[in-house]
């Protein structure tokens, strides 16, 4: 083995073999339980972010374990057409080339993306493989590939037949750069400095009425006449769409009106809209002035309500969001919305919708421009009450940054409650299960207050929607035109026009447990893993991917696409904010595992920003965090702390100190392995067990390693991955490295036995490799590169000629029988022996190579005889000259250690430089004065403790506690040596 840890060396010289062998395709002639996990599918214009990384390595970890346990195992891999960012990405290519995708036209537009994706669409599979994924790359799939077109095509066409999928007018997150309806997934809703305005809506023929406003008690507090009711809203443009004013019906301050009629103080006079005064549980009579208007093509709050109480619904925008231009004049469309109100009748949607509210004066202008020329207008009348300078959550289309509207547009809609109920059932009755527990409570909130979905995105890109429109607007639903014509006996002369909506790539990515393993045709995949067995992913798609692949595995398969459903929490970086570009706090795992220079890692935080001042302040708190850059740590460092992270909790804190404490722990393994192979000549065979004696710390460390392999598997079972992580950590840096490679290092290099000698060289690489194979899940490439070395011994044989893996190898098993509880306390006895001569050591700071002196008080014969059988080990271990069992008047002053009631006493005097050492005290104990009362001082001052964050008082106050031990400590210790 190479003197040091070269991970990227190891990295780069395993995973091409891994792959090219075919290690990662299911062995179907397993005898074990089929596993299968479905890897979540990134979208094909991805980059791996930290939230991707945690996800695989888990995915990985569970793969790699069942695969060792002997299951057949499938980690079944592929990409998301990622629908809008695909188009996006490449329309800005194809505009930097001075052209744009309506001059290409859509088949040649489309054409292009598969261009694109062939030759750029793989970098995040490449990242992939850094990571070690051992997904079988050979079943690889992609939801525009042909076997999942035909199976969407056909989910499609039959929820059609069944008459779960409709085409209808609702509201919808609408984005008007790219004019489509998104998903609320993609809104991400901002805080921003906004306005609330209050206006007067006037009463019909000026009538009047008594306000009255009145404490808890029913005192009045407040009267005025009135011939207005107030309104507040934070987008006066929608009040051209106002359909009816609502108030709470035990609001009793607007008893009098409801049923009245007021005007819309918008547009020319002679032709302001009057709408009528309802009554509706949505207002909350405590929040603004307890009236809402209702504008039900523009607001979802809004939208309920008019379809509760029959409010025409009116739209004002285009898709651009700019006020419609399109109808009648104004003066036309709003006598046809007064003729609506007279007649109590609302027409069909798409009359309503025909009719086109926005004064001519506004028509044509962008929705912000009209807000300012409306605002305006209405303060020009005397109807402006006052504007409320408000913090409001702003609606923001995640990949165009524009601002979202609320749209009421036709649309393509599954019936998602219909879909819903089987799908609630199957986790009601157990049949899948959440882990942690409490996410059900989350599903079932979502699913029991469903709304239909919207499947239909006004895109080029994706799956396009197989309907097709004759010239009098029938619709025909079939997987192809032929099959249309043919359902329908449609003669060729009928011309046919197919819908140009594409699907939600969700729609796609809902199908993804059965259609990536074949479906619709009978696979012997599906048959073998379907059901798949647990599904790893975030809480943020709990609604948008999980529930929905439950809902199409209950339809299409009759049962529940996953038996389990573990969630792990988001990334945040180590202060616990979310990590985004915009923060400037993204770390990059490829630069966790490479490295980056501080000014390459500058330059990419800060690569897009468009306000100088925010790149300035990422710049600053980059330099601040990390000054040197980061160093590479590798994968194996990497991967295990996410493992070690992933507790059950909502959240995960980043913290880089947890990698630079692994890329640690992969040296101390690495050293230990080196160790442990030159302590065995290269043709080592182990002994048969006859001609072997094993020592109390061989006993001991394979009495432990059992109880380790018991617990790995619980932990892999029960997706505890943090608590596997800290077993194998513990035992491998702890129980072996410093204990056990210290305890036999007498016995190898003494004058002991061939047998003794036979049976730790045993014991220590069969220990190592088995301690590997537990690892390797967690670390595949470290596992790998040492295992190659130590298996030929202690296996007694070469590796096959042919290759073999520690992937492949069976996951150790505990074997109870070779628990040892008596060797297990013979050595707790011994370490609390040499660790309390050790704290001595330190405590009195004597010099490592001074071989001290130890007297033993109130020994037990059990003591006395563990003293005489690991005389060799504590001499080494702790330094030990000579151990002389006296009275405990007769020893003299000196310093003492506790191991049950045996007392360990080492006799201050000649083992120190007595002045020299109550000097170096005086000089500690003087500068802990000076802290100590400098935290007291603040701890004491009232500006400090009331004015400053509570956390940071927590902090000096933690401190404080701290020094006031340490001088504790120090003051004793220079007690007792004054005292020699």
């Amino acid at each position: 083995m190479d003197k040091t840890f070269d991970p990227h060396a190891i990295e780069a010289r395993w995973y091409p073999v891994w792959e090219e062998r075919g290690y990662f395709a299911p062995d179907m002639g397993a005898t074990g339980d089929p596993f299968c996990v479905m890897l979540p599918p990134p979208n094909v214009t991805g980059r791996l972010h930290m939230g991707h990384a945690l996800d695989d390595t888990l995915q990985d970890a569970l793969t790699r374990y069942h695969r060792m346990v002997g299951a057949p195992t499938l980690w079944q891999p592929g990409t998301d057409h990622a629908g809008i960012a695909t188009q996006m990405l490449v329309e800005r290519q194809v505009e930097a080339e001075g052209s744009s995708r309506h001059e290409m036209g859509r088949e040649a537009f489309v054409d292009r993306i598969w261009q694109w994706k062939a030759e750029s669409g793989g970098h995040i599979t490449t990242q992939m493989r850094r990571l070690g994924a051992s997904v079988d790359w050979s079943r690889e799939r992609f939801t525009m590939d042909e076997g999942l077109s035909k199976a969407v095509t056909k989910v499609f066409v039959d929820l059609y037949n069944k008459g779960l999928i409709y085409r209808g007018q609702r509201l919808v997150n609408w984005d008007p750069v790219l004019h489509t309806a998104i998903s609320d997934l993609e809104v991400e809703n901002v805080e921003v400095d906004g306005h609330m305005w209050h206006f007067k809506y006037p009463l019909e023929n000026g009538a009047t009425y008594e306000y009255i406003e009145t404490d808890a008690d029913g005192n009045e507090t407040f009267r005025e006449t009135r011939d207005y009711i107030s309104i507040a809203t934070t987008r006066p443009e929608t009040m051209l769409g106002d359909g009816a004013i609502a108030v709470h019906p035990e609001d009793t301050r607007y008893a009098p009106i409801v049923g009245l009629r007021c005007e819309i103080p918008v547009g020319p006079k002679g032709q302001r809209r009057l709408i009528p005064i309802i009554t509706d549980e949505y207002p909350d009579p405590d929040f603004g002035s307890g009236a809402v208007k209702i504008t039900g093509a523009h607001d979802f709050n809004d939208y309920e309500v008019a379809k509760r109480n029959g409010i025409p619904m009116y739209r004002l925008m285009d898709d651009s969001a700019t006020l419609r231009t399109d109808g009648d004049r104004y003066a036309e469309a709003a006598a046809q919305a007064a003729e609506i109100v007279a007649s109590g009748d609302t027409p069909e949607a798409m009359t309503v919708d025909a009719i086109n509210l926005v004064p001519d004066e506004y028509r044509g202008l962008d929705r912000f421009e009209a807000r300012k020329q409306i605002v305006a207008a209405i303060d020009a009348d005397g109807l402006m009450i006052t504007i409320e300078d408000k913090k409001i959550m702003q609606p923001y289309g995640d990949r165009s940054n524009a601002v979202i509207e609320p749209m009421l547009t036709n649309q393509w809609f599954a019936d998602a409650q219909t879909l819903a109920k089987p799908a609630i059932e199957a986790v009601e009755d157990g049949r899948i299960r959440f882990i942690p527990e409490n996410w059900s409570k989350t599903y079932f909130e979502w699913m029991r207050n469903i709304q239909d979905w919207c499947i239909s995105r006004q895109l080029w890109w994706g799956h396009r929607i197989p309907a097709w429109y004759d010239e009098a607007g029938n619709v025909y639903v079939g997987e192809t035109e032929a099959a249309v014509r043919d359902a329908h006996t449609l003669p060729e002369t009928v011309r046919l026009t197919q819908d140009e909506d594409v699907l939600d790539t969700w729609f796609s990515s809902a199908l993804w447990p059965f259609s990536t393993l074949g479906w619709p045709d009978d696979t012997e995949a599906l048959k073998l893993f379907y059901p798949t067995n647990v599904l790893v992913t975030g809480f943020d798609i709990i609604f948008f991917w999980v529930a929905r692949m439950i809902m199409m595995g209950m339809e299409f398969m009759d049962d529940v696409p996953f038996r389990e459903v573990y969630i792990h929490g988001l990334v945040r970086d180590s202060e616990g904010n979310k990590m985004s570009k915009s923060k400037g706090n993204v770390l990059d795992p490829i630069d966790l595992i490479d490295g980056i220079d501080l000014e390459s890692l500058v330059a990419k935080r800060t690569s897009g920003m468009m306000q100088p001042q925010k790149a300035a302040k990422v710049e600053k708190a980059t330099r601040d965090e990390y000054p040197n850059g980061i160093a590479a740590h590798g994968t194996d460092a990497l991967r295990f702390t996410f493992a070690a992270l992933a507790s059950y909790g909502r959240d995960i804190r980043f913290d880089l100190g947890r990698v630079e404490g692994y890329r640690n722990f992969c040296n101390k393994l690495w050293n230990a392995a080196r160790f442990a192979l030159m302590q065995v000549p290269d043709d080592f065979v182990p002994a048969a067990d006859e001609a072997v004696a094993l020592s109390t710390a061989d006993r001991w460390i394979v009495s432990r390693l059992q109880r380790l392999e018991a617990d790995m598997a619980a932990h892999f079972e029960t997706y505890r991955f943090d608590l596997a992580a800290n077993a194998i950590h513990d035992f491998i840096w702890h129980h072996f490295c410093d204990w056990y490679l210290e305890l036999i290092k007498p016995v190898l290099s003494g004058d002991t036995s061939v047998a003794a000698k036979a049976g730790t060289r045993g014991t220590l690489v069969r220990t190592l490799e088995t301690m590997l194979r537990l690892l390797h899940p967690l670390m595949p490439f470290i596992t790998e590169e040492i295992w190659q070395r130590v298996a030929p011994l202690a296996r007694g044989e070469a590796l096959a000629e042919t290759g073999d893996s520690i992937s492949l190898q069976p996951y150790p098993v505990a074997n109870e029988a070779r628990i040892d509880a008596g060797a297990e306390a013979e050595i707790e006895w011994l370490k609390k022996v040499i660790n309390g001569l050790r704290t001595i050591r330190g405590e009195m700071d004597i010099a490592p190579k001074q071989r001290i002196p130890v007297m033993v008080a109130q020994v037990s014969d059990a003591d006395r005889q563990r003293l005489a059988t690991h005389r060799a080990a504590i001499d080494f271990l702790a330094g030990v000259e000579s151990i002389d069992e006296l009275p405990e008047s007769e020893i003299p002053e000196s310093a003492v250690a506790l191991v049950g009631d045996m007392q360990l006493r080492v006799p201050l005097a000649g083992l120190i430089d007595t002045e020299a050492e109550l000097a170096r005290l005086d000089k500690r104990l003087a500068k802990l004065d000076k802290d100590l009362n400098g935290v007291r001082n603040r701890l004491a001052s009232d500006s400090f403790v009331s004015k400053a964050p509570a956390e940071v008082v927590d902090k000096a106050r933690a401190q404080a506690a701290e020094l006031e031990r340490e001088h504790g400590e120090l003051s004793e210790q220079r007690a007792r040596i004054a005292a020699l």
